[in-house]
Order: structure tokens, then C-alpha cells, then sequence
């Protein structure tokens, strides 16, 4: 192994998603400068590439980009991105408020290839933190371009940050079967690479009612002939529900929200993260009106669409018929009846879950203070809690819903998210919060939670000059 006994970094990411990628952009910027890199295994970037589908569109606007909301005038903003691709005058005129998929995929890489620091191809290995330095030890394996070890290395940092992503949650009935060769039982983040073969087989059921079950449901319904669809949709909500877009119920994704919600009760928090799913696991409107109109067009001449819609299902077990086909045991949760469908393929658009952190942070596992049900504890300046031994902080990123409720995954807040983290870091206040973003006064008592959190009288983290 090479250890690299220069300077250490001031902060080394762990992953690049947009989270991390809004957090090395605004670094770029801080006066004074920031020695930071980042680590990803993957060779380069992509966000969500199996649901890039032709039209799809982002849930939330374009200046939810990876910092206009913490600076606009950074020249990482999607609006310079589009001035540099001679695209701005198109854009103008197409008068968009939310972007296609594919076009926050492409801002997202054109920022990627630019910043410094980015070191993709690099998996971390373990973390631990060195007493005698007073620093974090990061162990990493270069991949070449078929993912093999290539070289060993090693780099130290006063801090660190996490941002490693959710991976695709798989209900447990049914992974036995994802791994099948003969029959697709597959994830929606990876529909793209399989759409083929899930249009050519018979019978296709989805499975999840958020916005990535409608997008697909729609993308078979309207590619399959009519009085010929053979499709099943199912969830577990109660219903195919909108998602909340009010502009009211949008205020749960500001910041006066996740520092309400961050100072509420652990078990207060655990009771309400799942009751508000509607905020970010409901159907966009449009796309629900768009799903059924095509249905309705199907209805035109006579008959019905051969189309199942039921909500309030649970798949309670399934097994493989010969090689060809899957049996789903459903239970209606309202109803207390049980059937069976029988299926020739299944798209999981079930979600994600948050990666866990114990492996990676083995290490420092003695360190980390965690609530009563094993969770890190982590503080209202995305920092986990730890041991006083330990000098340096472990920043978190989309890994807090637990603590920071159901924005923390959002687009909406990474470069809030990423301006706190720096303010944190360097008690300079670099990247200034405003003193309130909502109308809503989310408790009886607001006055310490709408105050704007100047890390000005914090002892910095890094020293600057």
C-alpha cells in the first residue's frame, strides 16, 4: 500500500451523488479555500440511469440544482450550465419550470468533469481515526476499468463526509427470485436496461405506487395493444395516491421544517416519518392524469382495458412456477382476503433504503453515539455525535431521515444541506442562511427554530486565513 503522508485534506467525501457533488461544488468556492476530495467506486457519474425514461421530469424546479439555493452566483448553477451548452435562449423559451430527468443527469456529469477533486474509480475500504495524528485514515482500492483492484492508497482528512446513497429496497418475499434467469424480477432503478424484456413477456405486474411504479406502469400501458395490456399494478398504500404539491405542504422541505422536526422527540419523529409518505412517496398529478387518460382512450370502441389497479395489497410470499412464470400470494390488508396472481415478470418500484454505515465505519464503531434503537445520533449541523476522543466530525448526507425527517433525500435542500455543513466547518459563515423560509410556524414556540444558524459563533473546524 502507498500512504500518502502530505498534508492532510480539510475534508474527504465519501461518494458522489448529487448530495456530495453539491458539497464539493460550494467547497470549490469557499474563501479561503478547502483542501477536499472525494471517492466514489463508481467509474463515473450517473444518477438513476434505469429511470431516465423519454419525457420524465424531476419533481422538483430546476433551481433545485446542486447550489443555487445556497448561491446563486456560484458557476455551478444549472442556468451557467445551460449558457455553456448555447442552450440558455432554447431553455428561456420552453418556459420550464421542472427539467427532464435526463437533462439534471447531464448538468449533474458537465459538473462532475469540471470540479477538482473527484477522484471516481476509487472504493473506500475502511475508516478508522489516528490518535497520534489526530486525523481520519481512509483506506482505498483503485479500480480499473472492469471494477478490479489496481492499486492500494491511503489519505488522511481533519473531517469527513458520507454521502453514500440509498440502495433498492427489495421486499423480502421476493428476493430469492430477483436473482432468477429466467424469469425478470427486477428493480425499477434498473428498468431501462431491461425494458425489452419486460415488454416482450406476457403477463408483467408492477409493484409500488410512488412515482417511479406510475412512470413505468404508464411506459407498458402505452406501449402494449389495446384490449391486450395483460398488466397488474399493485401497492401497499391505500390508495394511488397524489403526491402533496401544495404550496403549503412544500414548506415541510425548508429548512424551519427539518430544524422543527430534527428537535422533536426520537419517538415522535419515529411515529411521523411514515405518516407523511404523501410528501414524497404519492404519484405527481400529471402523471396520474396521464395514466388515466390513456386508459380512457382505451375504452373508446368497447370494452375495458385488461388492466388490474389495486391498491392496499401486501405480497406475502411467491415462488417460481416451472421457469417461465412467478406466483405472488397477496393479502388485501383492508379486506383481511388472500389470493394469488400468477405473473411472467416483476418491476420492484419499492423504493430505497439508506445504506448503512457499519461496515464502512467499522472502525469508529466504538466511537459513534446511536439512540435506543441503534441509529447514529446526529446533530442539527448534520454531524453524528461522537466520542469526545475523536477531534474530527463525520458529516452526513441523505442518511438522516431518522433525525432531519423526510427532506433529508430531497434535492430541494442539498445545497442548504451542503451550506450548513461548510458554515459548520470553517465558523466563517461563508454561505449566509436566511432567517426564515416558510409561512408555516411549525410549533407553538418558534422563536430558537427560526433563527438563521450563523456558524459565526461556533469555534471553527478549519482554520482559514
Amino acid at each position: 500500500m502507498t500512504a500518502q503522508l502530505d498534508a492532510p485534506h480539510d475534508l474527504v467525501g465519501i461518494g458522489i451523488g448529487p448530495c456530495n457533488l453539491a458539497l464539493a461544488a460550494l467547497a470549490d468556492g469557499t474563501p479561503g479555500g478547502l483542501a477536499t476530495a472525494f471517492y466514489d467506486q463508481a467509474r463515473d457519474f450517473h444518477w438513476h440511469p434505469g429511470l431516465l425514461l423519454d419525457g420524465a421530469t424531476l419533481q422538483v424546479p430546476f433551481l433545485a440544482d446542486l447550489v443555487t439555493l445556497a448561491d446563486p452566483t456560484s458557476p455551478w448553477t444549472f442556468l451557467n450550465y445551460l449558457k455553456h451548452k448555447e442552450r440558455l435562449f432554447p431553455f428561456y423559451f420552453a418556459e420550464r419550470f421542472h427539467i427532464h430527468r435526463a437533462e439534471y443527469d447531464a448538468y449533474c456529469r458537465w459538473v462532475a468533469g469540471r470540479l477538482p477533486g473527484l477522484h471516481f474509480g476509487h472504493q473506500v475500504d475502511a475508516v478508522r481515526w489516528n490518535h497520534e495524528r489526530d486525523l481520519f485514515e481512509i483506506d482505498y482500492t483503485q479500480l480499473d476499468a472492469d471494477g478490479e483492484a489496481e492499486a492500494l492508497g491511503r489519505t488522511h482528512t481533519r473531517h469527513l463526509v458520507l454521502g453514500i446513497g440509498t440502495a433498492p429496497n427489495i421486499p423480502e418475499p421476493l428476493r430469492p427470485l430477483a436473482d432468477a434467469p429466467t424469469v425478470p424480477v427486477i428493480h425499477s432503478a434498473d428498468y431501462l436496461d431491461n425494458r425489452e424484456r419486460i415488454l416482450g413477456a406476457e403477463h408483467v405486474t408492477v409493484i409500488g405506487s410512488g412515482q417511479s411504479g406510475a412512470e413505468i406502469f404508464l411506459d407498458l400501458l402505452r406501449a402494449r395493444p389495446a384490449g391486450r395490456e395483460r398488466l397488474h399494478w399493485l401497492a401497499r398504500t391505500p390508495a394511488f395516491a397524489p403526491m402533496e404539491y401544495s404550496k403549503l405542504g412544500l414548506e415541510h422541505f425548508t429548512p424551519d421544517y427539518t430544524r422543527f422536526f430534527h428537535a422533536l422527540p426520537e419517538p415522535v419523529r419515529d411515529r411521523l416519518v411514515p405518516a407523511q409518505w404523501q410528501l414524497h412517496k404519492g404519484i405527481d398529478a400529471t402523471t396520474i392524469a396521464a395514466i388515466h387518460d390513456e386508459l380512457y382512450r382505451r375504452t373508446l370502441h368497447g370494452g375495458w382495458p385488461d388492466t388490474v389497479l389495486t391498491p392496499g395489497v401486501t405480497v406475502r410470499t411467491a415462488g417460481r412456477i416451472a421457469t417461465t412464470k412467478i406466483e405472488l400470494h397477496l393479502e388485501h390488508t383492508q379486506q383481511g382476503t388472500r389470493s394469488r396472481l400468477t405473473t411472467h415478470a416483476v418491476v420492484l418500484a419499492t423504493g430505497y433504503r439508506e445504506r448503512p454505515l457499519d461496515g464502512l465505519l467499522a472502525g469508529l464503531g466504538p466511537y459513534i453515539r446511536k439512540d435506543s434503537t441503534g441509529r447514529p445520533r446526529i446533530d442539527e449541523h448534520h454531524r453524528m455525535v461522537l466520542d469526545p476522543a475523536i477531534t474530527g466530525s463525520v458529516f452526513v448526507q441523505n442518511g438522516e431521515r431518522h433525525t432531519h425527517g423526510v427532506g433529508a433525500p430531497d434535492l430541494g435542500l442539498a445545497a442548504w444541506r451542503a451550506a450548513t455543513i461548510l458554515n459548520t466547518l470553517t465558523g466563517k459563515n461563508p454561505y449566509p442562511q436566511p432567517a426564515r423560509t416558510a409561512f408555516t410556524t411549525f410549533g407553538l414556540d418558534q422563536r430558537e427554530h427560526a433563527r438563521p444558524h450563523i456558524q459565526g459563533d461556533l469555534l471553527p473546524l478549519v482554520e482559514q486565513p
